[in-house]
């Protein structure tokens, strides 16, 4: 349940009158409803407010739920007295900042107390647009359109725009009635007639009016409020659990695999088995298969790279393992130099052939298996062709992001390719290892004048290949 529905929950017992207990000493709402209906009739009478004519009559077909017997059903608009505020015409400075509060729907804080406002309005507007009728301190306000059953609490005197209403309970010396609405209203203007306005939800006059009200008498909704007030610094108390739940489990799936990534290529996933031989043994097999693939012409004969020092090394490996430069166990490469721009046009148009880029690589989830752009013959003759499995880790725009191809493909130079000397190592296992070193590489990346990795700083990451076996 979210701390919505629990405080939906807490207002659906409340207005059904099942969050305390009925009283009969208490006597009816039948009475009150008496009341009201008397000092509405004199009002009338007197002009201080106008007869109502959009109010309908209750059938029992429009009653949305049983409410106990000595509750009764009211129309909202023969409960309270409530009106509408204006905005005067913006082109027309002479209306705005005066000293007068004008509340708008975004200076209204969700069931709370409105102590400040980010607009006003001058005398001359107070009086030529508003009649001079001020909204005083105390006054509930609700917004009828766009976040429909808003409720605050005037802190200040204030005039207010018209797409809220001031409200005033026709009886209710004490503030009861007006505390009960506040907690209400949000919940049960929900029931009301709407229609679709241009921006959103709206209630009009009419439906205003006809809102239905569970009413009971004064003494219970004194009680029914107090129980609302301790209930919901409960719901409180769960929303904020329930949220840093949430953000637990949504954050849970991904924290889970950066940790068995990083058990991995520490060494601790698995044990180690002495019968296995050490990943020096590993890299002296590395050094012969290089030797081989330079005596035949296959890749070039690199310049000698520094000793690894102690400041390079981000964790502790087993004592079977070792520190290498990542270039000295595998290929590390961008694309040859283009004649054209990468995003030329020219080379995309017509094209047949998936060029990969960094949004690819981070979208893959492991694999490489779809792309979104492809080269033509004339791209791929001015770049270079990576073969299916081959490791890509991006050095630019989302540094760190590392998949395998599924596929053969041209990337461009913010895409590095990499493989492994086989069959000696795996370059499964570098995409996994890769994968631990994103916040590594992030963090090189903003030492830098641009949000990059140069590729030589890359080739020389101190990487930690496994025993052989």
């Amino acid at each position: 349940m979210t701390p919505q529905e629990l405080k939906n929950s807490v207002l659906q017992l409340a207005i059904q009158g099942r969050l305390v207990e009925q009283r009969p000493e208490e006597g009816t709402a039948g009475e009150l409803f008496a009341q009201i209906q008397e000092e509405k009739q004199r009002l009338v009478q007197e002009g201080k407010i106008k007869a109502n004519k959009k109010i309908e009559p209750i059938s029992d077909d429009t009653i949305p739920f049983d409410i106990p017997d000595s509750w009764v059903w009211i129309r909202f608009g023969n409960l309270v007295n409530y009106s509408m505020g204006k905005t005067p015409p913006r082109a027309e400075s002479e209306w705005w900042g005066g000293d007068i509060p004008w509340v708008s729907i975004a200076d209204m804080p969700e069931s709370g107390h409105l102590h400040e406002t980010k607009e006003s309005v001058t005398p001359t507007a107070f009086d030529k647009k508003f009649g001079n009728k001020i909204s005083p301190a105390g006054t509930l306000l609700m917004s009828f359109k766009l976040t429909v059953g808003r409720v605050s609490i005037l802190d200040v005197d204030a005039v207010h725009n018209e797409a809220i209403i001031s409200i005033h309970p026709l009886v209710d010396d004490t503030g009861t009635e007006k505390m009960y609405l506040f907690y209400i209203l949000p919940f049960i203007s929900q029931f009301g007639e709407s229609k679709n306005a241009i921006k959103g939800k709206t209630l009009n006059d009419a439906s205003i009016s006809n809102l239905l009200i569970p009413l009971p008498p004064l003494s219970e909704q004194k009680r029914i409020v107090a129980k609302i007030e301790e209930l919901l610094p409960l719901v409180d108390r769960y929303e904020a659990a329930w949220t840093r739940l949430e953000d637990f489990n949504r954050r849970f799936p991904e924290d889970m695999k950066k940790s068995i990534l990083q058990h991995a290529i520490q060494g601790k996933l698995v044990e180690q088995r002495p019968e296995e031989g050490t990943a020096q043994e590993l890299y002296e097999q590395i050094q012969a298969e290089k030797r081989r693939l330079i005596k035949e012409g296959k890749i070039k004969k690199e310049k000698p790279l520094p000793e690894i020092t102690e400041d390079e090394i981000p964790f502790e490996i087993p004592e079977s393992w070792m520190w290498v430069r990542l270039q000295q166990i595998g290929e590390l490469s961008r694309g040859r130099s283009q004649k054209r721009p990468r995003n030329d046009p020219a080379l995309f148009t017509n094209g047949t052939f998936p060029f990969i880029q960094t949004g690819d690589v981070a979208r893959a989830n492991g694999h490489i298996a779809h792309w979104t752009t492809m080269y033509n013959q004339e791209g791929v003759a001015q770049s270079r062709i990576w073969p299916a499995g081959t490791v890509c880790l991006t050095i630019a725009a989302n540094i760190g992001d590392v998949a395998i191809l599924d596929f053969d493909a041209c990337f461009p130079d913010s895409v590095v390719g990499f493989n492994a000397y086989r069959p000696i190592l795996s370059n499964e296992f570098f995409m996994y290892g890769l994968m631990c070193y994103k916040t590594i590489l992030d963090k090189m990346s903003r030492s830098t004048a641009q949000k990059n990795i140069n590729i030589d700083i890359l080739s020389q990451i101190a990487f930690p290949p496994p025993a052989p076996r």
